[in-house]
């Protein structure tokens, strides 16, 4: 569970409760912590900057009162903590005797600035939230981890997506912090070309909708259409041209699976913080620093992802510049998801127990 913490002006920290999880790893918990008077990389200040974060396991410290067990993992653009309580990953990673078995590590799952129970711009502020990017959300999270839950030291950094970013930008920010990282489907390199492109689409297409009234779109009008549009290009991106035609053969077919897809999201998520979640990558661009990560390092991607395509060649290049670093690629399967490859643990849970008998101490 999330520990209890010291009480300081600057923080504070809301009664945690307990979530379901399966029966073959502990129960997670849930809570939120609160930093005060926070500053953006853009001058921006929130003066409450609520963390929420999902925990399983509890925090082991040696004598010296370092931290020895706790393991940081970071959801994708537009996710939350909570996308890796399900079989597929807590289900092959979390349990008894697993690679990283609750009961012997401190597993924290954050929402990221801007998404699931985090501060966001649909709390209110709408498009009078700051601007934030990817260098306040590592902040953010480095604060939960110190301040928050009094962990000092991580046994392993690791992340999905736009975790898996935020995994290399935790390397060169704090380089002793963590014994080991492991980032999955990323690239250590700004975005641009393609990726860059997709991402302009959707950030056009909300910002140029009359609808989205600057942000002030009244809640009893819903969703501005341009929603769709961003819903439209995430199911697009995110998997791979086989799967794609395996469960959309047909032209009625496809248009029936793309708007189940569609309306789904456009339930559950916001114009504003769809838009921002997107527009936060703009600060990344960790490719000046890569020499600065210290500890070992193993980056994951898949063959089949259309976000981060092998064909760049960029993560066989820039892997040379990291001391520690290794890279590999997994090749398309029945088994991979295109992008979406690195939730499905089993595809490389095999990977990290190497890791981190390498990275051991």
């Amino acid at each position: 569970m999330i520990p209890r913490i010291r009480t300081f002006a600057c923080l504070s920290l809301i009664t945690a409760t307990g979530t379901l999880a399966a029966a073959d790893y502990p129960t997670s918990t849930e809570g939120d912590y609160t930093i005060r008077d926070f500053k953006f990389a853009s001058g921006e200040t929130l003066p409450e900057l609520r963390i929420h974060c999902r925990t399983l396991g509890k925090i082991d410290k040696d004598a010296q009162g370092k931290t020895r067990n706790a393991v940081l993992i970071m959801h994708g653009t537009t996710g939350t903590g909570a996308q890796f309580i399900r079989p597929e990953f807590a289900g092959e990673l979390f349990g008894k005797d697993q690679p990283l078995d609750a009961t012997k590590f401190f597993v924290v799952l954050p929402d990221g600035i801007g998404h699931g129970k985090s501060s966001k711009p649909s709390d209110g502020m709408h498009a009078k939230f700051p601007r934030y990017g990817y260098i306040d959300m590592v902040e953010a999270q480095y604060r939960l981890l110190i301040d928050g839950l009094g962990v000092n030291h991580a046994r392993l950094v690791m992340g999905t997506s736009m975790g898996g970013m935020h995994t290399w930008l935790w390397g060169e920010s704090h380089p002793e912090f963590m014994d080991a990282l492991m980032p999955l489907a990323s690239l250590p390199t700004q975005i641009s070309g393609r990726n860059r492109a997709w991402r302009r689409i959707i950030i056009d297409a909300i910002r140029n909708d009359p609808a989205w009234n600057g942000g002030e779109y009244p809640a009893a009008a819903g969703q501005p259409p341009s929603l769709r549009t961003a819903a439209e290009m995430l199911w697009f991106m995110s998997s791979n041209p086989v799967l794609r035609q395996k469960e959309a053969p047909t032209l009625a077919k496809t248009d029936e699976v793309l708007d189940k897809f569609v309306e789904q999201i456009v339930k559950v998520e916001d114009a504003n913080d769809v838009l921002y979640a997107l527009e936060a990558s703009h600060d990344y661009d960790p490719g000046s620093n890569l020499e600065k990560i210290r500890a070992p390092l193993l980056a994951i991607n898949s063959a089949d992802d259309l976000i981060n395509p092998p064909d760049l060649g960029i993560l066989e290049r820039e892997i040379k510049r990291v001391p520690h670093g290794r890279a590999m690629v997994i090749p398309l399967s029945d088994k991979t998801r295109g992008h979406g490859s690195h939730t499905i643990a089993a595809l490389w849970k095999d990977e990290l127990v190497q890791l981190l008998k390498d990275s051991a101490k």
